[in-house]
């Protein structure tokens, strides 16, 4: 939480640089109020990464950054509202005529809103200074700058491909890919679960057999499913579908999908993946099974858990235990990640130091690989040691449990870092995130910050970022382009459960299991299949503060309202109303959007998906501080970047 505030904090001292702060004065004449708000700020700021460290242990401590989050959320947004009102003087002055501009400009109107935000900075200061004081009571340190972190460069652009592909895993290739093509079993389709704790490479593993040219050739048919948290059955088959035919399905009913599944999997010899299942309703299960017993003889199903009652439920080959990695190979795979060129160093210290490191990790590739990555730009024993004596002891680490190791990695990202891999658990699980969108989002949000060099802009800076967590092991499976640019990626089951725990109440995603928001969200999210015209609305009323509102692909259901939706949420960034051609048709209809124009602070509008290109509303031209407008799937119509 703190990472995210010192973000803020560096945000709001942004807009109160010597410029900002010179132009408001000159409009509105609030000097002693913004210098008092700026010295309030920097004095918080200072405190925050003690403060980060202190709320492990201290519950009153983490209050006094909910508290502190709140006001530091209001006064960021208040500041906003000054730079969009100067830049709308600015347009009126530039664009309309002397009359209008009178009017606008008139002594009555602009005393107005000088007494109306005059009262509100003296408010939002009061409030802060309260805030302040509080700390006062925690004998927070001062810290005026972040402990350097990873300023090492690697030499390999390739350093991200997961080591642990091919490390430690050949016998369990071997056993999983020959029980995979036995014919000696007697059922036509076969059940084989690899079962494991997070972390281990279970789904590393099943692509390791899965691309193999021995499984190639064995089966007629392959698939390839992530089921993850949601064990709906009817989208469980729309996506065994999709992976048989290379089709995307339409929204069809039921009997329609089983008619299609069967045409396309029975008497076929095939084998199909269902990546990370969780759910133990045996039912569910069985509803499932029977729909995919029709393959021809010789057929397998891989099922990857890490529960060992999923394991038992699905069996009928005797599931394949996962264990963690033998400690050759756990430190073959560390030296990979933590010494340049895999090369061990020939300091007998720092090696010592490493191999306690590693034991820490238990084995488990995931904490070897990000324990590694954080260590990367250690070079010196003075630097290994303290890490060892100091950081490692930090770790409570439970049985079977990584995420510590986890956390301990995430302790040591320089705050911007924080600030953007937290955002990243507002996608699902399993979801392939496009990077060009993911630093559009960053930026809408101001997380990305102009860089010294004058010819580098803020996409550049937003990929650095990005490729700066993908080599710390935050990020997975990147996908790249002709050019060797990383276009896609996804992020690690535990990795994103460190993200939403490191967000807290900021960020609410709603998904079948989560039907509520709280009033602090700043950022909300609607999973796949989720009616947002079903009660949606009403529960994004109270998150009147939302600044993302992100849906993973709107429903045929679905008609919504925004006008009375987001009328509310004034305060909007990020408004995501896409139709994804992945998971529906595409529709004829937009959704009322004809106030779009007083979401003032509005960067980011997705429209995608929609046959609405000569729909749009007038008001849309309002949308001053808009940076990028997608109209389509594949285009963006606008990117505009207003430093």
């Amino acid at each position: 939480m703190a990472g995210v505030l010192f973000n803020i904090a560096q945000g709001i001292l942004g807009n109160l640089s010597p410029l900002a702060f010179k132009e408001i004065n000159q409009l509105w004449g609030f000097k002693d109020e913004l210098k008092k708000l700026k010295g309030t700020v920097f004095t918080i700021q200072a405190v925050l990464l003690d403060a980060e460290e202190q709320q492990v242990g201290s519950h009153a401590v983490r209050n006094w950054l909910e508290k502190l989050e709140d006001a530091m959320y209001d006064a960021d947004d208040l500041l906003d509202d000054f730079s969009i009102e100067a830049l709308r003087r600015e347009i009126m002055t530039r664009d309309k005529t002397a009359k209008e501009v009178c009017i606008f400009f008139s002594k009555s109107n602009q005393l107005l809103y000088a007494l109306k935000m005059g009262h509100k900075i003296k408010v939002i200061r009061k409030r802060l200074d309260a805030i302040n004081a509080d700390a006062m009571n925690f004998n927070l340190k001062l810290r005026t700058k972040e402990t350097p972190v990873m300023n090492k460069k690697r030499d390999n652009t390739h350093s991200f491909v997961q080591a642990e592909a091919i490390i430690g895993r050949e016998c369990d290739k071997k056993a999983v890919i020959s029980h995979l093509m036995d014919s000696s079993v007697k059922e036509n389709v076969s059940i084989l679960p690899i079962v494991g704790i997070g972390g281990l490479g279970k789904t590393t593993l099943a692509q390791l057999i899965f691309t193999s040219k021995e499984i190639e050739k064995h089966f007629e048919l392959k698939m390839w499913v992530c089921v993850s948290d949601n064990f709906d059955v009817k989208i469980i088959v729309e996506k065994i579908l999709e992976s048989a035919t290379n089709k995307k399905t339409k929204k069809l009913a039921m009997n329609t999908l089983v008619k299609e599944l069967r045409k396309n999997i029975d008497e076929k010899k095939f084998l199909l993946v269902l990546d990370d299942v969780w759910s133990e309703d045996i039912n569910q299960w069985l509803k499932l099974k029977e729909l995919l017993m029709g393959g021809a003889r010789g057929s397998k199903i891989l099922v990857t858990t890490r529960s060992e009652k999923v394991a038992n439920i699905t069996h009928t080959i005797k599931p394949h235990l996962l264990s963690g990695l033998n400690e050759p190979a756990s430190w073959f795979l560390f030296k990979q990640t933590a010494f340049e060129k895999g090369q061990e160093p020939k300091n007998s210290i720092i090696v010592e130091s490493g191999r306690e490191i590693v034991k820490k990790c238990a084995g488990v590739p995931l904490a070897i690989r990000t324990m590694g990555s954080l260590l990367y730009s250690k070079t010196s024993e003075t630097e290994w040691l303290t890490f060892k004596n100091n950081e490692l002891p930090k770790i409570t680490q439970k049985e079977n449990d990584i995420l510590p190791t986890l956390k301990l990695s995430y302790d040591y990202l320089p705050s911007h870092l924080k600030y953007c891999f937290a955002f990243c658990s507002l996608f699902p699980k399993d979801y392939k995130i496009d990077i060009s969108t993911l630093i559009k989002l960053w930026i809408a949000h101001g997380f990305v910050k102009s860089s010294d060099d004058q010819n580098q802009c803020l996409e550049d800076v937003g990929n650095e970022y990005f490729m700066d967590l993908l080599l710390r092991s935050f990020f997975q499976e990147a996908k790249m382009d002709e050019f060797g640019n990383v276009i896609e990626c996804k992020m690690h089951d535990l990795m994103h459960d460190l993200a939403t725990s490191v967000a807290g109440s900021w960020i609410t995603t709603l998904d079948d299991k989560k039907r509520n928001i709280d009033e602090k969200a700043r950022h909300v999210s609607v999973a796949y299949g989720i009616n947002i015209s079903r009660g949606v609305p009403t529960l994004l009323c109270k998150a009147n503060r939302m600044r993302t509102f992100l849906c993973f692909g709107l429903s045929v259901e679905d008609n919504i309202d925004c006008d009375s939706t987001f009328s509310s949420s004034k305060f909007l960034r990020v408004l995501d109303l896409h139709h994804d051609f992945t998971v529906y048709s595409t529709f004829d209809s937009l959704p009322n959007l004809s106030s779009i124009g007083k979401l003032k602070h509005l960067r980011y509008l997705d429209l995608s998906g929609n046959k609405i290109m000569k729909k749009l509303p007038d008001s849309i031209t309002n949308l001053q501080n808009l940076q990028t407008l997608r109209l389509s799937n594949y285009i963006v119509v606008a990117v505009v970047y207003k430093n």
